[in-house]
């Protein structure tokens, strides 16, 4: 069901590509959806800092209530993120000031009456992130309900609670806009699709459903206990984020990883175009894409990552279009980011790998502090690292390990950080933060 609040103003805020105003922050991974501050090649210093405690360079920080690690998103002077109650029934959009704190808006979107229990700690019900555009914010909980909302009012445009599947962990793949469409990914333990969305209306544009085949099917041998249990759990399910790249011939293609294989898409239209096939499930890092090589990283269990040539076509598994595949240090769950070359990665054990991009060949590895969630951000020529249990560590990139600094907050993050102006913007698993150093200090 599509409902339609004012659709006339919804319809007036619809963006084209070549009038796209990026925002500060305006979707998981930042401006180019690849954890950069500014553009790659820009020497434009952000003037973000390297110290901070909760006494220390803390501009405002406020509770957020109820739980959520979704990363926020920033536009306007606006800081928008998303929580719900820990039983999944009530699931809100909070709006804060970015300047002072203030909250603008704490609005109620969905309810559920009889949520799906999550089965574990890790997930919660309001881990997607949202993404913003001029006018408009659009909020995701996965099959608990979608909103368009203004950026300024925060009045609902349109909204929807039909988009199906069962989570079984909770939803996590965040919300990813491409000119005039809202793009969402849904793979649950009973379907595995991802979707466009109209921005202007809400209404559905095209869906594609994952075809690829279930190693779960084969219950040969196990108790109807046992069946069920395959059949129901995680051998379906992901939680990875799309990301549009242009490719070297200029058309865009959507690269996305499911269970059991990652696919090229058409964004237009859903069209499936490459597939590179594995033995994997539950993958969660976001992919990342440089001079027509896409790096996809396979699942949870056996975690890999792999070099793909994005311009290929068909099913891409055992041809040399595969590059190469990293069987080992790969993050299960933070995103990697790539810096001249060189590609970092925080895994669930505390260690920072540096991996040739070229090569695949591990450069560095250093064992740091905690298990990460969080995905890295580049900015000041400086990677910014932070994890589960509150310490945040700032590297220097390049092949060998150097660390600027540490610094330590009360809670960890499950969140990524973003940045608004010289300030980080830091969601730990019960605050927000505003980090910024006075304009008048060195660093």
């Amino acid at each position: 069901m599509v409902r339609f609040v004012n659709c006339a103003l919804a319809i007036a805020h619809v963006l084209t590509a070549s009038t796209l105003v990026r925002a500060d922050w305006p979707e998981f991974r930042g401006p180019y959806g690849n954890g950069y501050v500014a553009a790659e090649g820009s020497t434009e210093r952000i003037g973000l800092p390297t110290h901070w405690s909760e006494t220390e360079n803390v501009k405002w920080k406020i509770p957020i209530p109820h739980r959520g690690w979704s990363t926020p998103v920033a536009m306007e002077g606006r800081v928008w993120l998303t929580t719900a109650d820990v039983d999944g029934h009530d699931y809100y959009v909070i709006c804060v000031d970015a300047q002072t704190g203030q909250v603008l808006h704490n609005k109620k979107l969905f309810h559920c009456d009889s949520p799906e229990p999550l089965g574990n700690a890790v997930n919660c019900y309001s881990s997607p992130t949202p993404a913003i555009e001029a006018g408009r914010v659009y909020i995701h909980f996965g099959s608990y309900g979608t909103a368009c909302l203004d950026s300024r009012s925060g009045d609902v445009l349109w909204q929807r609670d039909d988009l199906r599947c069962r989570h079984y962990r909770g939803p996590s793949s965040s919300v990813v806009l491409f000119e005039n469409l809202v793009l969402l990914t849904f793979d649950g333990a009973d379907q595995q699709y991802v979707t466009a969305l109209d921005k202007a209306t809400g209404k559905s544009v095209w869906k594609t459903t994952r075809d690829v085949a279930w190693n779960d099917q084969d219950v040969t041998g196990k108790t109807p206990e046992a069946a069920q249990r395959a059949r129901d759990g995680d051998m379906r399910k992901a939680h990875s984020t799309p990301l549009v790249v242009k490719l070297p011939d200029g058309k865009p293609l959507m690269l996305s990883v499911g269970a059991k294989a990652a696919f090229g898409y058409d964004p237009y239209t859903g069209r499936e175009q490459w597939r590179v096939e594995f033995d994997d499930f539950s993958v969660a890092p976001r992919p990342i894409y440089n001079d027509g090589i896409a790096y996809m990283v396979t699942g949870n269990i056996h975690t890999q990552l792999w070099a793909i040539r994005a311009n290929a076509k068909g099913n891409l598994t055992e041809t040399d279009n595969v590059l190469w595949r990293l069987k080992r240090g790969v993050a299960h769950t933070s995103s990697p980011i790539l810096v001249d070359g060189l590609i970092y990665m925080a895994n669930d054990d505390g260690v920072i790998s540096c991996v040739d991009a070229a090569t695949n060949n591990t450069v560095w590895q250093k064992r740091v502090g905690g298990s990460f969630a969080a995905s890295p951000i580049y900015a000041d020529g400086r990677l910014y690292f932070f994890d589960r249990d509150g310490q945040s560590t700032i590297v220097k990139p390049g092949r060998k390990f150097e660390a600027v600094a540490t610094n330590t907050l009360d809670d960890g993050m499950m969140a990524s950080p973003i940045v608004d102006g010289r300030a980080l913007i830091l969601r730990t698993k019960t605050h927000l933060y505003r980090i910024e150093q006075d304009a008048t200090a060195t660093q």
